[in-house]
C-alpha cells in the first residue's frame, strides 16, 4: 500500500479541484493537439506531435500523482492540537536574536508546505525542532548557514 498522505480538509479540496481541472479540462485540450498534430501527416518525423504525445505522458503523471494522494489522504484537523504547543496546525512567531524583527509561520503537513506563503512543513528543520516547544522556550536549529537559535513569541492555532 502507498504511503499515507496527511492534509487539511482544505489542502484535499485544492488537490481534487487541481485534479478533476486536469481530467475535464486539460485532458480535452492535449486530446485536441494531438488530433491537430497527427493531421500534419508523417508521424515518425512530426515534432508537434512528439511534443503533444510528451504533454499527454506529463498530464496522466500528474494526474495519477493527484488520484493516489486522494486514495491515500489523511484529513488532519488542526483544531484538535493543544493550545500554546507548537505542532501541525500551529501559527508560531520567533525571533532570531541577529535579527530586528521577529517571523511568523504556520507548520503544516509536508504537502501543503509553501515558503512564500510562510507555511513551512513539519518535517523541515525549523518545523521539525519547534514542535513541542512553547511560548518562551528557545530553539536551536541547525541549518546549512550553521546553528540559529530562535525563541518562541507567540504560538496560536491556525484558522
Amino acid at each position: 500500500m502507498a504511503d499515507e498522505v496527511m492534509l487539511t480538509k482544505e489542502g484535499f479540496e485544492k488537490v481534487k479541484a487541481e485534479y478533476e481541472h486536469l481530467v475535464t479540462v486539460e485532458r480535452k485540450e492535449v486530446a485536441e493537439r494531438l488530433k491537430e498534430a497527427r493531421a500534419f501527416g508523417d508521424l515518425s518525423e512530426n515534432a508537434e506531435y512528439d511534443a503533444a504525445k510528451n504533454e499527454q505522458a506529463e498530464l496522466e503523471e500528474k494526474i495519477a500523482k493527484l488520484d493516489l494522494m486522494m486514495r491515500n489522504a489523511k484529513i488532519v484537523d488542526y483544531s484538535t492540537q493543544t493550545k500554546g504547543i507548537v505542532n501541525v496546525g500551529t501559527t508560531v512567531v520567533i525571533k532570531d536574536p541577529e535579527k530586528s524583527e521577529p517571523d511568523e509561520y504556520s507548520i503544516v503537513v509536508p504537502a501543503e508546505a509553501d515558503l512564500f506563503a510562510n507555511k513551512i512543513s513539519s518535517e523541515s528543520a525549523v518545523g521539525h525542532a519547534l514542535i513541542g516547544h512553547k511560548v518562551g522556550d528557545t530553539v536551536e536549529v541547525e541549518l546549512p548557514i550553521g546553528k540559529v537559535v530562535y525563541e518562541i513569541i507567540a504560538v496560536e492555532l491556525m484558522q
